[in-house]
């Protein structure tokens, strides 16, 4: 081999390294957002290494690129493999694998089974909150807390969850109007909210 064709190789070996260390600059903020949304740092990691790369990747290539064990690897594949976010390339043992870029069906169903159900437990006790000052201010009794910000932080709460329904129903031909409305309703509580402050 020439001395012109190893420089040549060193050059693009060294231009490959410095791509990878970028991809890997992506791979840990990806991460560092996906852990903030109570996932895994590794999900995000290895997810976006999969997306980005133009082919197939074994576990043991993932271990080695994100240089994390095969262990860590193993578990964190088989769970964004249960998330439909990666499939294997055949039914092999070892096949390498590609990751799914139809993320939002799996964005959806997480808000709809986690952030929905914290959301409509605050709406709950909100409306809980609301009758039980009604009850006592219909006895005279003194409100100990203010029935007009409770019924806001409710209506706060309501608003959220019509943007979360927006945000799931992303795609669907409901959005404009669903996006509309929500608009309308954020406008009239920004206005009460400045008058109640």
């Amino acid at each position: 081999m020439s001395h012109q064709n190893r420089d040549e190789i060193d050059i693009e070996t060294l231009a490959t390294q410095r791509l990878t260390q970028r991809v890997l600059q992506v791979c840990e903020a990806v991460g560092t957002f996906i852990e903030w949304w109570g996932f895994k740092d590794i999900h995000g990691r290895i997810w976006v290494l999969l997306s980005l790369s133009t082919r197939p990747l074994s576990q043991r290539e993932i271990a080695d690129i994100l240089d994390v064990s095969r262990s860590l690897v193993s578990t964190a594949v088989a769970e964004l493999h249960g998330f439909r976010l990666v499939r294997p390339v055949s039914e092999h043992r070892n096949a390498p694998y590609r990751a799914s870029m139809d993320v939002w069906s799996t964005i959806s169903e997480i808000l709809r089974t986690r952030e929905w159900m914290i959301l409509e437990r605050v709406r709950l006790a909100l409306e809980a909150a609301v009758q039980e000052c009604e009850q006592v201010n219909r006895s005279g009794q003194p409100l100990p807390y203010s029935l007009p910000r409770i019924r806001l932080l409710l209506r706060m709460t309501e608003l959220a969850q019509m943007m979360l329904r927006t945000l799931i129903a992303l795609g669907s031909a409901r959005i404009p109007r669903s996006l509309t409305s929500w608009i309308k309703k954020a406008v009239a509580l920004t206005q009460d909210l400045r008058s109640n402050g």
